[in-house]
């Protein structure tokens, strides 16, 4: 066995919210900059690119960061870590630590087994909420990693707080909700891509004991949930960076910004910075999943310990 064993406490629904959180800022500490290079590469060939820094070209995952750290120095590569985490503690701990409950509500009186269209419909509705309280801190970590600042160079925002308070100022504090459509949309695509494809795949794992319920079945549910995220939620992840990164007027609206795209750098453009996405999610769902699991065993038998007599 790898790891801790499962308990015989199912974990409490504040138990899995905590350890969601938790085991999401833990994934996004070990792949921030592979998230950082996604954000470059899709946001390259926007007609709002300065003259200063028009001729920054990313090429590939590992050249966008290695052209990062030439330019702009190592730092840049964990831009909006702060709003990042501030994302993940109050975005995952609803998306991941609700998705039990939820998918429990939906699912019919007596039912042993949730179907698929009852986890489908739990995740889309556990993304949608979590993006109605974390939208703020997504679009100032989107402007964050965006924001190219040559080694030297005068900086967009002096903090975290600042960025807040600087959108809100100039855009109104509709600028900090920027985005809440597509992005929407795209975290619920995400969510399922992920909860379910990880619920589905883990379970059949379980179901046909190729594997008992350790670090291994973890692993691959996790990688296979990353992977069916990446391909369903790029075209929407794009928009929604696009969009989010946008000067106030560029684009109407999401479907301006999507249209826009279409018709100036043709359908692939959807797919820009498909494989950092992919790298970035596969390792960021291995990461937060093992994390996760392990995490609502510790807390649960930290509980029993706990609660137990002395």
């Amino acid at each position: 066995m790898v790891g801790l064993k499962p308990t015989d406490v199912p974990p409490s629904v504040t138990i899995k919210f905590l350890s969601a959180g938790t085991a999401a800022c833990i994934a996004d500490l070990c792949t921030f900059p592979l998230d950082t290079a996604k954000v470059r590469l899709q946001i390259q060939g926007e007609s709002k690119a300065s003259k200063t820094t028009k001729n920054i070209k990313y090429k590939g995952v590992f050249g966008t960061i290695t052209t990062m750290v030439r330019m702009e120095g190592p730092k840049s590569l964990y831009n909006g870590l702060v709003a990042g985490l501030q994302r993940q503690m109050s975005f995952a701990s609803i998306r991941i630590g609700l998705y039990d409950s939820v998918k429990q509500f939906y699912a019919p009186k007596g039912s042993d087994n949730a179907s698929i269209f009852t986890r489908l419909l739990a995740g889309c509705t556990t993304g949608a909420m979590a993006v109605t309280c974390a939208q703020p801190t997504d679009v100032v970590k989107v402007r964050f990693q965006a924001h190219i600042r040559v080694v030297g160079g005068p900086k967009k925002y002096n903090g975290t707080v600042d960025a807040y308070r600087t959108i809100a100022r100039e855009e109104g504090v509709k600028g900090l909700w920027r985005g809440t459509l597509p992005n929407i949309t795209r975290n619920a695509i995400v969510n399922c891509g992920e909860l379910v494809t990880y619920d589905l795949i883990k379970e059949t794992v379980l179901k046909y004991h190729l594997m008992t319920d350790n670090f291994p079945c973890h692993f691959v549910a996790a990688f296979g949930a990353g992977f069916c995220a990446t391909v369903v939620a790029s075209p929407v992840d794009v928009v929604k960076t696009r969009y989010m990164n946008a000067i106030p007027g560029q684009y109407k609206n999401a479907l301006n910004c999507m249209l826009t795209m279409v018709v100036k750098e043709g359908p692939t453009a959807f797919y820009k910075g498909f494989m950092p996405s992919f790298l970035r999610l596969g390792s960021w769902n291995v990461v937060m999943f093992v994390s996760f699991e392990q995490l609502k065993r510790l807390m649960v038998l930290a509980q029993v310990a706990w609660e137990s007599p002395f």
